[in-house]
């Protein structure tokens, strides 16, 4: 198997707060019952998951693409962790988009404002069916049960993102990532950079359980869209 690493060389990721506890959200469901949510949902879902995630690795290895991604991004109080997913792009996908913003104006204002491109080019066939089933997420269920990540909550943001990322960042690092969340069911082929930040404050304030159960719902009928890119 081949892996496709990315790492940002940062020494440390110091977060500027406001007034928030970015290590102890508050509330019993906050605390206690999101991890259960997780740990109920993930565990019983691995028998199942497991041969869909080998049968992906296999696609991406016979079709010569490397198998896994990883890449170093911000979590909870600031924590830097490993996030792992299927490789959806080529081998020298930086290089590529290094290359295509400095020669396309308008591709690289689509990438400043809302940090992805519509038809990629760096996104290889398999890697294209990956992320319209976003299959390629798959790994990340080992984020969770290792606890850098949660189902539900902000989408992971990477490290050199943080001086985009807005006044709410103190909000960010108050939670866990998520795999899915609000931004990820709603606006999240069009919004740009900063209403996805919104997006995760407004999901911070509505935070409980039955916020929760509702984006379990909207999560599985976004996947049967099928509408990632």
């Amino acid at each position: 198997m081949t892996f496709q690493p990315q790492d940002i060389e940062v020494t440390k990721v110091t977060p500027t707060v406001r007034g928030a506890d970015v290590r102890n959200p508050k509330g019993f469901y906050a605390r206690y019952g999101k991890r259960a949510l997780d740990l109920a949902l993930v565990v019983p879902s691995l028998p199942i998951v497991v041969p869909i995630l080998l049968a992906c690795a296999f696609a991406n290895l016979i079709a010569g693409n490397p198998v896994f991604y990883s890449q170093l991004r911000l979590g909870r109080g600031g924590q830097v962790f490993r996030i792992w997913k299927l490789s959806s792009m080529r081998p020298d996908a930086d290089r590529v988009l290094e290359n295509l913003l400095r020669a396309d104006l308008e591709r690289a204002h689509e990438w400043a404002t809302t940090q992805k491109l519509k038809d990629d080019p760096r996104v290889t066939r398999v890697g294209a069916f990956l992320r319209r089933t976003s299959m390629d997420e798959l790994p990340q269920l080992l984020n969770v049960l290792k606890g850098d990540m949660t189902l539900l909550g902000p989408r992971p943001m990477m490290l050199d993102q943080v001086e985009i990322y807005g006044p709410t960042l103190d909000t960010y690092l108050s939670l866990r990532p998520g795999i899915s969340g609000k931004w990820q069911v709603s606006e999240r082929n069009d919004a740009h950079f900063r209403r996805r930040a919104q997006i995760d404050a407004e999901y911070a304030c509505e935070l409980g359980f039955l916020t929760d159960l509702k984006l379990v719902w909207q999560t599985i009928r976004t996947l049967l869209r099928s509408t990632g890119y």
